[in-house]
């Protein structure tokens, strides 16, 4: 489902609850058990509404534990939605013992049927606006100082731009981006036909057109002017948060994926195929992807990270693999 949404937005680009959630506190001795799919099995989900919380998350109950003090905030990708991208991660952090918080953000009252149950529409600003109040609700219910967020696609680019413009560095411990695009995306030469187009103003009609259905489409392109506002000041990266960028050879979406690349600040930046060769996740099957899922919890508690398994088919402990914290 996410692909074919997917491939929805890629026309419009070439054109230019409380389900699974318990009542606790989270605990290192007490952690949640819910199931955590990976691969084809969790991309196989029934649709649900787009408010619909994947299993694990948004139980706003939720007390951190001393060890992971801080909220994960989970932010889908364009075209999906929180019940939709969040198969893996969010039951596998629950797991962890982690408090999960998501949100659908960006949708678009105005799209047609099929489209009006996906988030990321709207500009980016507007969504990291969104993605603010958010994480003020989360914080107000937990009473934590701040929050660790981890991003897919859209949602490992428009937080920044809350951390960086909107006053949320102070709130914001680890930023985890999934297939990120820094430098944006030159997927089917569309940047060039967007520069191309500026002096005769055909950009800021193909901007127009697309946004009754898609404005932050034209904003992930390689030298948009979002993009270059992200870069200003040295760079897209913020003092006192700690970045981590997990990206993949095989992004048939974020083209090059080296645009993932964050090149100043202390940001890790992490190639999957560097350290696992043999892992062909693309874009979309990062997010359920056990190789990944092990550099997020690597990222989110690097006192205690584990050598990442390149034949799991599981970031889960298992009883034969006592966890070694």
């Amino acid at each position: 489902m996410i692909g074919r949404r997917w491939a929805a937005i890629g026309i419009a680009l070439v054109a230019s609850a409380t389900l699974f959630t318990v009542g606790r506190t989270a605990s290192a001795d007490e952690p949640a058990a819910f199931p955590v799919p990976y691969g084809a099995e969790a991309r196989s989900t029934k649709d649900r509404p787009a408010d619909a919380s994947p299993p694990g998350s948004n139980d706003f109950d939720c007390k951190p534990s001393e060890r992971h003090p801080n909220p994960v905030v989970l932010v889908h990708g364009l075209g999906a939605n929180q019940w939709e991208n969040w198969q893996t991660i969010a039951p596998l952090l629950a797991n962890e013992g982690y408090c999960v918080f998501s949100l659908t953000y960006g949708r678009n009252p105005l799209a047609p049927p099929g489209l009006d149950q996906i988030g990321g529409l709207k500009r980016m600003e507007e969504s990291a606006r969104e993605l603010g109040h958010f994480i003020d609700k989360v914080r107000d219910a937990t009473e934590a100082d701040k929050v660790d967020i981890v991003g897919h696609s859209e949602g490992s680019l428009m937080p920044n731009y809350y951390v960086k413009f909107l006053g949320g560095a102070r709130y914001v411990d680890h930023y985890v981006g999934m297939t990120p695009l820094w430098d944006g995306t030159k997927l089917l030469g569309l940047h060039l036909l967007y520069q191309a187009g500026k002096p005769f103003g055909l950009s800021a009609a193909a901007s127009a057109t697309l946004a009754p259905l898609c404005a932050s489409c034209t904003q992930f392109l390689h030298g948009s002017d979002f993009i270059k506002k992200m870069s200003s000041g040295g760079g897209p990266a913020v003092d006192g948060v700690k970045y981590t960028m997990i990206m993949t050879r095989y992004d048939e979406l974020v083209i090059p994926y080296t645009s993932g690349i964050m090149h100043n600040g202390d940001a890790k930046n992490t190639v999957l195929q560097e350290g696992c060769p043999n892992d062909v996740a693309e874009h979309v099957a990062v997010a359920f992807d056990p190789i990944t899922a092990q550099h997020i919890l690597n990222a989110l508690d690097p006192k205690h990270s584990r050598p990442v398994d390149c034949h799991a088919t599981s970031a889960q402990r298992t009883e034969s693999e006592p966890d070694p914290r």
